[in-house]
């Protein structure tokens, strides 16, 4: 059975990150919302517990708890933050609001020996975020670190395994966080590190395997990464019985219908093409909410696939790429989750469906489909293809999708596409698009008085797609994409460059 940490998210904007930080360790973890029943941690027999960070205050009404097992010495425990805080007051200690809030690179002074920060320096730069303090650990805690504001800075009762820090180790800026993590992995929860991407691969097939058995399967393939790497495991797990099938639902990129049909035509796969361009886009007239665009693209393709299924008789599994950030986003793990936005392979499907879903990939994050696409010999050029999302170009057009505004946006992000990977930076990209507003600018164009469509630029970095930064794109580079979309895409006369992070804006603007 493979080895699992479990994340309980207290609400932190760093939930998914300490789950990043855990497999970067080489050591499988899952994210639960911390009221989960403890029965339900058992089930999961993990080697240890994280408690996240979160903005409440323990002692306000109603501030979220997780089950007193946690603390009863089954399991190690580290709690982070918030975590610190409700391990302390639920087992007796004293969590008051400090005389003073503690945010950003702190000094953090080691103040005795303790397996989570063997081998370190007696002090190093931590990250805080705090406005709550513990100032008295509960009965049998020692204290193990601490700062010049925070006394109480990380404490632990080894006999019970139990472990928390005030700082946060999964930020970059705490300089020795990645140490702190694996040694409560491997020195506390004594993990072996079994999570590589060849113990995933076998282990997928196997499910799949066990999963599918004698049926045969269909799978929803774009030709990135996400669906490829899906399809070839399937493929590895039952040969000829996967059906690949390649919906053209009318808002895809630039020449992109030829491109994925030559790069499938090496994989040896079965794939049926299917271009229902004009049903997408009657389906889409008058609708402009994007979270109905979401769920009538995921209900029209699961109709597609569900119509080509009877045509080809006796299918009973749909196989498709969703991924773990999909999920979490899609609110469909936790009830207290708040949804982001839908995705159409997620939210967006319906509820009844008749065929069963095969998704390997959906607990894994982006760079973990990479790497494991890679050892499956997928090509670099399919490896690090641009994050596309699956409703396309429909949800980078702002408002109502018709035939010309998906035409203006096709060349406007061709454009975009063609001017960033000819300055070599496409590599260095997590994603680089345009979407068009619904808003109508004046302009001036041969001394005419014009009034045109505007054209939003984005291109951020980022490891998972889960957090974000805008990318300092040279001006020059900026110069020659705004000249080339205002000269060369029709009825644009303004270009407008994105310069928000995730969070508080999301990469995609529906």
């Amino acid at each position: 059975m493979r080895e699992i940490i479990l994340v309980l998210d207290f609400g932190s904007q760093y939930t998914n990150l300490i789950a990043r930080r855990v497999r970067e360790q080489q050591v499988y973890s899952e994210i639960l919302p911390c009221d989960v029943p403890f029965s339900e941690i058992e089930k999961r027999n993990p080697k240890g517990i994280i408690l996240s960070g979160g903005p409440s205050s323990v002692y306000e009404e109603g501030s979220p708890k997780c089950s007193p097992s946690v603390f009863s010495g089954k399991y190690p425990v580290l709690g982070i933050c918030y975590g610190m805080q409700i391990m302390a007051h639920m087992l007796g200690g004293k969590v008051i609001k400090g005389e003073k809030g503690e945010f950003g690179k702190t000094l953090l002074k080691i103040e005795s020996d303790s397996p989570l920060f063997d081998g370190l320096e007696r002090e190093f730069i931590a990250w805080m975020s705090r406005n709550d303090i513990v100032i008295k650990p509960p009965d049998n805690f020692r204290i193990t670190a601490s700062t010049d504001n925070t006394p109480i800075a990380a404490m632990e009762d080894p006999e019970r395994r139990l472990f928390a820090v005030q700082f946060h180790p999964e930020v970059v800026h705490t300089i020795n966080g990645d140490k702190v993590i694996r040694n409560f992995l491997y020195k506390i929860c004594h993990c072996s590190g079994d999570w590589t991407p060849e113990h995933f691969i076998n282990e997928a097939i196997e499910n799949i395997r066990s999963t599918v058995g004698e049926g045969r399967v269909i799978c929803a393939l774009s030709g990135g990464v996400d669906s490829t790497t899906t399809a070839v495991l399937v493929h590895k797990a039952i040969g000829d019985n996967l059906t690949c099938i390649f919906v053209n639902q009318g808002t895809l990129r630039e020449n992109e219908v030829e491109q994925v049909l030559n790069t499938l035509k090496s994989f040896n796969m079965k794939v049926e093409y299917i271009d229902a361009t004009d049903r997408f886009l009657e389906r889409l007239k008058g609708v402009t909410d994007p979270e109905e665009k979401r769920k009538i693209i995921g209900h029209e393709f699961v109709s597609v696939f569900e119509e080509l299924a009877v045509r080809l008789g006796n299918i009973d599994f749909l196989a498709q790429g969703t991924l773990y950030p999909d999920v979490i986003e899609s609110a469909t793990s936790s009830q207290k989750a708040h949804k982001i936005k839908t995705h159409h392979n997620v939210g967006g499907l319906p509820e009844r469906m008749r065929l069963k879903l095969v998704e390997p990939l959906r607990y894994l994050f982006k760079d973990e489909v990479r790497r494991v696409a890679l050892s499956l010999g997928i090509p670099e050029k399919i490896v690090y293809r641009q994050p596309f999302p699956g409703p396309g170009l429909a949800i980078r057009i702002i408002g109502e999708v018709t035939r010309e505004r998906l035409e203006i946006i096709r060349k406007a992000d061709h454009i975009i596409s063609t001017e960033i990977e000819k300055a070599g930076l496409s590599r260095e990209l997590w994603q680089y698009f345009g979407v068009l507003l619904p808003e109508m600018s004046v302009g001036v164009m041969g001394d005419r008085r014009t009034f045109g469509h505007v054209v939003a630029v984005r291109a951020i970095l980022s490891e998972d797609g889960m957090t974000a930064d805008w990318a300092r794109l040279p001006y020059s580079l900026l110069e020659t994409i705004s000249n080339r979309i205002i000269n060369e895409v029709p009825r644009v006369n303004r270009v407008v460059y994105d310069i928000s992070s995730k969070p508080p804006a999301t990469i995609e603007w529906e």
